[in-house]
């Protein structure tokens, strides 16, 4: 689990924390937002130094909006809030998790989360002992 020092210490993120931060071209980190009860995945939004800053050590999540260039915290104007349970760094440094206590959708259609309205048909997987002579039927089967 990642953890900032005292809340706006300094006003910049730990700097332990920055340097494992692989941001992309305009210094933003991807932010997977999971309800963190029940793993479901809510929405993505963007982060970059003051917005993780600002969420390690205020317990409500900030993104940086791309579209609109300023930092928004999640339920300020819709009541739809975020409250942080836990953030994680990912293995390579370019992708946080945030585990949230969502209060109302986490879309801005209002929807449950982000990737309610547009499924997308795709083919399931099969472990490949599926398909070899003798196994066991439903054995090894990974449906997504």
């Amino acid at each position: 689990m990642l953890a900032s020092s005292a809340p706006d210490a300094g006003r910049v993120l730990d700097p332990a924390i920055a340097a494992l931060l692989k941001r992309d071209d305009a210094g933003l980190v991807a932010a997977i937002i999971q309800q963190h009860d029940t793993g479901e995945v809510l929405m993505l939004g963007w982060m970059d130094e003051e917005a993780l800053r600002r969420t390690l050590t205020s317990g409500r999540v900030t993104f940086w909006s791309r579209s609109r260039g300023e930092y928004w915290r999640k339920g300020d104007t819709s009541g739809h809030g975020q409250y942080v349970r836990s953030v994680a760094l990912d293995c390579d440094g370019d992708a946080l998790l945030v585990r949230v206590d969502q209060v109302g959708g986490a879309c801005h259609t209002g929807d449950r989360t982000c990737f309610d309205a547009r499924p997308l048909a795709a083919v399931e997987g099969v472990w490949p002992a599926e398909s070899v002579e003798g196994a066991n039927p439903g054995e090894g089967v990974a449906h997504v």
